[in-house]
């Protein structure tokens, strides 16, 4: 498994950026995939959730109703959809995907990363 994020950049607060993970190998269509960030000094967090079909998605109380997580399962792609951004979502954004198919917050049951992107909200 292959995955690559993108879509980071630097926006202004209240505008909005969708992040992309691609699995290049086209093995994730069976797991569950996981947004993560990590800001300067602090540990990684997960952000948002998704299974493999798409039908089940989880968020981080701090963006709940901000970012929106899906899949195109044709293009094995996976989306962070993030609107209203804060100065504190601010960090490098990974992608990763599970070990299982459902969905899962927990770090340690993730397998793949990707590479992160940076984003960067201004005030």
């Amino acid at each position: 498994v292959q995955l690559q994020a993108s879509g980071g950049g630097l926006v202004q607060a209240g505008g909005s950026l969708r992040l992309s993970c691609a699995d290049s190998r086209r093995t994730f269509s069976n797991n569950g995939v996981g947004w993560f960030r990590q800001a300067p000094g602090k540990e990684r967090e997960i952000v948002a959730a998704i299974d493999w079909r798409g039908g089940s998605t989880t968020y981080a109380d701090s963006v709940k109703g901000r970012f929106t997580i899906s899949r195109d399962k044709s293009r094995n792609t996976v989306y962070l959809q993030m609107d209203s951004l804060k100065p504190e979502d601010t960090a490098v954004y990974y992608c990763a995907s599970a070990r299982g198919s459902a969905t899962t917050t927990r770090i340690e049951s993730y397998q793949y990363w990707g590479r992160g992107t940076q984003v960067t909200v201004s005030s």
